[in-house]
């Protein structure tokens, strides 16, 4: 079996303090440590987190040009949801907190999952999955 791993997630945002508040609205809080006027560590979970960074600050990490997420699909970020109403839920807050919706509702039965376009227009979801189909 492969070494557990931690995932942070690096994304740039063009106004940090609005993008925090964003994330707040839905429930997410920060690793106080990692979080100045440059960078906040927003925490997913025990072993995920996502780092939001200003685009001048997340610039000094790659040497490719930023992708313009409102243009062009940089990535999903997934994540889980203990029931089907947790999603409805929980996209009902990133809607009201000033996010758009990037999708219908998906329904396969199995899975069920809701995708909105966050502040800076990257793509996130919530989904939940019946575990009984993962046996």
């Amino acid at each position: 079996m492969a070494t557990p791993r931690k995932v942070f997630i690096n994304l740039a945002v063009g106004d940090l303090e609005k993008s925090k508040a964003f994330f707040a609205a839905l429930g997410f809080g920060f690793h106080l440590k990692c979080t100045n006027d440059e960078a906040a560590c927003m925490v997913l979970g025990e072993d995920g987190n996502v780092m939001l960074l200003t685009e001048s600050t997340f610039k000094r990490f790659t040497q490719l040009p930023l992708a313009d997420p409102r243009r062009q699909t940089e990535c999903i970020v997934s994540l889980t949801c203990e029931t089907r109403a947790e999603v409805d839920e929980m996209f009902g807050k990133a809607i009201a907190a000033g996010a758009s919706q990037a999708m219908d509702a998906q329904d396969h039965g199995f899975m069920y999952c809701r995708g909105f376009y966050d502040l800076d227009g990257h793509h996130w979801e919530f989904f939940w999955m019946d575990p009984a189909s993962l046996q």
